[in-house]
């Protein structure tokens, strides 16, 4: 079973000065068909390529598609607010081995709103489950001066939605079951998932 969230749930022009622009960096854009409709995110191949290229490589050989989006985790303020949770369970025929833990503090990459993190137990264990943060959730990003190990490492972060949020929070609206879901997670289960129908790479459109 996926393990807690942390507790506290947490440009292509050369610069003519440095403070009026921003850095940009490689991504590839992926589009989520899904029963509820279409999530455009963008993966951070730069600046997270461990993680972009594991999350790539089950769209590439179709393992994400026919999954579902089963978890809607909801938080307390700034309504609405948690994450959608979603990807292969476990499922033998489609999981690939673990990936290497990215921290945030070195990529970079942030759990701002609308953002994709990989779902772990410990790190080093992430597979092929992600979920979607409805708003910012800095209490997930790696904190390398805490005493807490798990809050030092963090969870990773490697995309952002670019087009769909308005999917991404109609679907975690929709009703959970009371009854599903083990431990902490009863009652975070969607009542009926939302299938992932394709995930596909498309073209960046600036």
């Amino acid at each position: 079973m996926l393990k807690r969230f942390a507790a506290a749930f947490c440009l292509l022009s050369a610069p003519i000065m440095a403070q009026d622009t921003a850095e940009t960096f490689d991504t590839d854009r992926v589009v989520l068909e899904t029963t509820a409709g279409d999530i455009v995110v963008e993966i951070e191949t730069e600046r997270a390529p461990i993680t972009a290229a594991n999350f790539l490589r089950y769209v590439d050989e179709d393992r994400l598609d026919g999954t579902v989006f089963y978890r809607a985790m909801a938080l307390d303020w700034e309504q609405p607010n948690g994450l959608i949770q979603g990807g292969v369970q476990y499922d033998p025929d489609r999981v690939l081995d673990p990936i290497a833990h990215e921290r945030t503090s070195d990529t970079g990459v942030l759990h701002t709103e609308g953002a994709l993190s990989m779902a772990r137990n410990a790190p080093g264990t992430a597979t092929g489950d992600f979920s979607i943060l409805l708003r910012a959730q800095p209490s997930m990003d790696a904190d390398p001066d805490s005493d807490d190990p798990e809050v030092r490492e963090g969870y990773s972060a490697f995309g952002r939605v670019v087009d769909g949020m308005d999917v991404v929070r109609a679907i975690h609206a929709m009703p959970t079951d009371p009854d599903k879901g083990e431990g902490w997670m009863k009652g975070q289960m969607l009542a009926e998932p939302v299938t992932i129908v394709e995930a596909r790479r498309v073209a960046d459109e600036d």
